[in-house]
């Protein structure tokens, strides 16, 4: 593939703006403060008058796009000096290296996403001045032919070593046989490893206000051939987990991450999409 035909995923850039919009539209204090993403997406003039990016629209989707990286990013200040590897699958527009390269240099990182969006990204780094530092390691992989866990081992993911990994809005996109062949690879880790996944509730347990964003971001994805097509409910899930070989697993709820991160806010932002988290432990 040429540099010139090397494009990020549309999602992975909408994710971005979303959450330079935090910084924008939302009064402080900031869950998460990320404006790189938008810079290296470098989105064309007029982009927030897109219909994707309405500010009281795509509220929810927002917090939840901000929150689940600050907890993720919260897990890793705590394991930092006892833990020497991260891997987030599905890595995006993801700027936590450059944000806190305090932190983060502290890690083997390991970025997993497919080839373009990974190759675009490489280079936007390098033309934007952030660099690529030698702990910070792309791992380009076809999730339609490719194994990602082979590919992470030979970028030099040591499975024996402890580890924190993310996959973060990934798993509404595969397969239930797909979820749970993550789940259990990622179940051989090394004990003391942390696993943080994103899932979406099935549409009767959710509230109306969450169908209604629901049905937004359903059509969006069926729309751009990237339909969502698993759900799970959190004793679903959890027992995924377990069954899997998981030690521990303990479903985050989005009434805990609004306890946690939005409380007491004036403007009322909370996130209430129907996505939530899965906590595991080695």
């Amino acid at each position: 593939m040429s540099e010139s035909a090397a494009v990020p995923d549309s999602t992975a850039v909408r994710v971005a703006l979303w959450r330079a919009l935090h910084v924008e539209l939302d009064p402080p204090p900031h869950v998460l403060v990320d404006e790189i993403g938008m810079r290296l997406a470098d989105p064309a003039d007029g982009w927030r008058e897109r219909g994707d990016m309405d500010p009281v629209g795509t509220s929810r989707f927002r917090a939840s796009i901000v929150v689940r990286s600050r907890f993720v990013e919260d897990l890793l200040t705590e394991q930092a000096g006892r833990v020497g590897q991260y891997a987030l699958l599905g890595a995006g527009l993801e700027t936590f290296p450059q944000r806190r390269p305090d932190i983060a240099s502290r890690y083997r990182i390991f970025e997993v996403d497919e080839p373009r969006t990974q190759q675009w990204k490489r280079q936007r780094l390098i033309e934007t001045g952030y660099g690529l530092p030698e702990w910070l390691r792309s791992v380009p992989v076809d999730f339609e032919t490719d194994s990602w866990w082979e590919r992470l081992g030979a970028a030099g993911f040591d499975a024996s070593e402890p580890a924190v990994v993310a996959s973060l809005g990934v798993s509404m996109y595969l397969t239930d046989a797909a979820n749970r062949e993550t789940l259990s690879l990622l179940a051989r880790l090394a004990p003391g490893s942390t696993v943080v996944m994103t899932f979406f509730l099935p549409f009767e347990l959710l509230d109306e206000q969450a169908r209604s964003g629901h049905r937004f971001s359903s059509k969006g994805a069926a729309a751009e051939g990237t339909p969502f097509i698993s759900f799970y409910s959190p004793d679903e899930m959890v027992e995924m987990a377990r069954a899997a070989g998981f030690a521990e697993a303990r479903h985050i709820s989005a009434d805990e991450l609004n306890a946690r991160y939005f409380a007491g806010r004036g403007d009322g932002l909370h996130t209430t999409n129907g996505e939530e988290l899965l906590v595991a432990t080695t």
